[in-house]
């Protein structure tokens, strides 16, 4: 069932089950439905309810979204009043007209009584007639079908203003992530690419036979990061074939100079990642883990378990050019920010920074 469908369908049970509300929590209730086609009184009932509804769509789909949200709160004011009006113009119209006479079955007049020959029967006061004397006696406050028609429209107003501010709110949350994660990538693609053209840059300075299959090495890069960079999700094995191919790049620069070893176990099948999430730790262990002066080791293993991905990425900390420390640049922290943002509750980051090596530890439950 489409997301739409799924809604029509849940607004018509609210609607039902608002409907069935003044049967279900009364004493009799289901018999007072069999009465509805004969009780004016229960016809009014669902006539009231059923122009709370209509209400509570008019003031979601147009009043609010046209005159609440458009700041023009005396006219969103003023409209609400009308519809007010309007419904409780409608019900009392329906009253006069509809119900010209009430249901209490008729009495008949008490028989007469002989009189005196000079008039009351003996022993008995005569009595005043009563100008109204089926009358009942005047209650403070307004009428019971006004009271009843405002709480319906008033809980139909508040009902439809907070659904309308809370999806709203959610509106504007879900732009903003989306905002901030682009952000989150578009550093992301210059980051690494300034990086891969360093490295090129030194395997052409040493003349190196490897600078060819480098270059082919960074149109793969360039093809993934255009055509499913941008993109929410991508499939797993295309993420893994993209660090297979920087690794490679990295290899050929490297040499023997430094042992790599990368290892990946499972079958991703058809689970999906967020593009470019896992190279940001790879990357660092490259840019801080690799020095000619002194000894140097790189490990990276992926996992997977079902729809879990278990990375871990190992690095001997040495000095590098930049004295920057270790974590600091924007690709931990970029990587860090879209797992918050991507996979709430669903992954695990440690990070262990020992005095002579940096461990990164990842467990993400994929889908």
């Amino acid at each position: 069932m489409s997301r739409n469908a799924a809604l029509v369908v849940i607004h018509l049970l609210a609607c039902l089950a608002f409907l069935a509300l003044p049967y279900l929590f009364i004493e009799d209730g289901f018999s007072k439905l069999a009465e509805l086609p004969v009780n004016p009184h229960e016809q009014r009932n669902l006539l009231s309810y059923l122009l709370t509804i209509a209400f509570f769509y008019v003031n979601f789909f147009w009043l609010i979204p046209q005159l609440y949200f458009g700041r023009k709160y005396v006219l969103y004011g003023l409209c609400v009043l009308g519809c007010f009006l309007l419904v409780q113009g409608t019900l009392t119209t329906i009253n006069r007209h509809g119900i010209p006479f009430t249901n209490r079955p008729m009495q008949l007049p008490p028989p007469p009584q002989e009189a005196g020959p000079t008039g009351p029967p003996a022993g008995q006061l005569p009595q005043r007639p009563s100008a109204r004397p089926d009358r009942a006696p005047v209650q403070p406050g307004l009428p019971p079908e006004i009271s009843q028609t405002f709480f319906l429209f008033l809980a139909g107003l508040l009902l439809s203003l907070a659904i309308r501010i809370n999806n709203r709110w959610r509106e504007t949350e879900r732009a903003r992530l989306h905002t901030e994660l682009s952000y989150l990538k578009a550093q992301i693609n210059p980051h690494f690419l300034f990086n891969t053209l360093n490295s090129i840059y030194s395997l052409a300075i040493e003349q190196s036979p490897a600078t060819a299959d480098a270059i082919v090495q960074l149109s793969s890069f360039l093809r993934y990061v255009i055509a499913e960079g941008h993109q929410n999700r991508v499939a797993l094995s295309h993420e893994l074939a993209y660090i297979g191919h920087y690794i490679a790049l990295q290899q050929l620069r490297l040499a023997d100079t430094v042992p790599v070893q990368y290892t990946t176990e499972g079958n991703p099948g058809n689970l999906q990642i967020a593009p470019l999430l896992l190279i940001s730790f790879i990357e660092n262990a490259f840019k801080y883990g690799v020095s000619p002066q002194e000894p140097s080791r790189i490990d990276i293993r992926i996992e997977l378990t079902g729809n879990r991905l278990y990375g871990y990425i190992f690095n001997r900390k040495v000095r590098v050019a930049d004295s920057t420390a270790v974590g600091s640049g924007i690709g931990l922290s970029n990587a860090n920010a879209r797992l918050q943002l991507l996979y709430p509750g669903q992954h695990e980051l440690r990070i262990l920074d020992e005095p002579d090596s940096f461990t990164v530890e990842l467990l993400l439950t994929l889908s």
